[in-house]
């Protein structure tokens, strides 16, 4: 059942239109791994479980307080009306690149980590849930890019030329988001190590 609802939450992330949902959905998919590993009860299913539960806290926020950033100056949460934004706020396109790659698990994040613990722990419970998961994989990166894509890319609305520059404080909040994920690759023990 939890890997049933990975492959829905992620289906329905693929026709949102609403940035927050989008961002929600997808945490429901990735949590449906989590609860998957828990019920398991290896040490790996639960080592997994703490690593990508940690991972996906910290992505996650980085990618609402980027969706919030968006709204500050768009008044909207609609993908198809703020497009292009990379033209005018480049800094805040690299951190939703960095974000996105995050929350699809690209290595050398922590996230992945974390997926292959439970990918590898319910491959050895039942190995039909390889092709289940596998979907779910797949999908996560297509909505993933499909976010970066609709949020950065193409040619932007007239009514958004005038928009307010990012802040300091906004950066920062991606940077104390962002570099704990990147630190914790380094030494995954501190969070992988509780029951191996």
């Amino acid at each position: 059942l939890a890997l049933w609802g990975i492959l829905m939450t992620s289906s329905i992330c693929l026709r949102q239109t609403d940035l927050k949902a989008l961002i929600a959905y997808s945490s429901v998919s990735h949590m449906g791994l989590v609860t998957a590993a828990i019920i398991v009860q290896t040490p790996w299913g639960l080592t997994g479980a703490m690593t990508l539960m940690i991972a996906h806290g910290l992505t996650s926020s980085a990618l609402f307080a980027l969706a919030n950033t968006n709204y500050e100056r768009t008044h909207t949460r609609t993908l198809l009306l703020v497009r292009g934004l990379q033209l005018i706020f480049p800094l805040m396109s690299t951190w939703w690149l960095l974000t996105n790659l995050t929350n699809m698990a690209m290595p050398p994040t922590i996230n992945l980590l974390g997926e292959l613990f439970i990918i590898s722990t319910l491959f050895n419970w039942s190995s039909p849930t390889i092709v289940i998961t596998g979907i779910g994989t797949l999908i996560t990166a297509t909505y993933s890019l499909y976010m970066f894509l609709m949020t950065q890319r193409g040619s932007i609305s007239t009514q958004f030329r005038l928009l307010s520059p990012t802040h300091t404080r906004e950066h920062l909040i991606l940077i104390l988001h962002l570099l704990p994920l990147g630190l914790l690759i380094m030494k995954p023990a501190l969070i992988s190590g509780l029951f191996t």
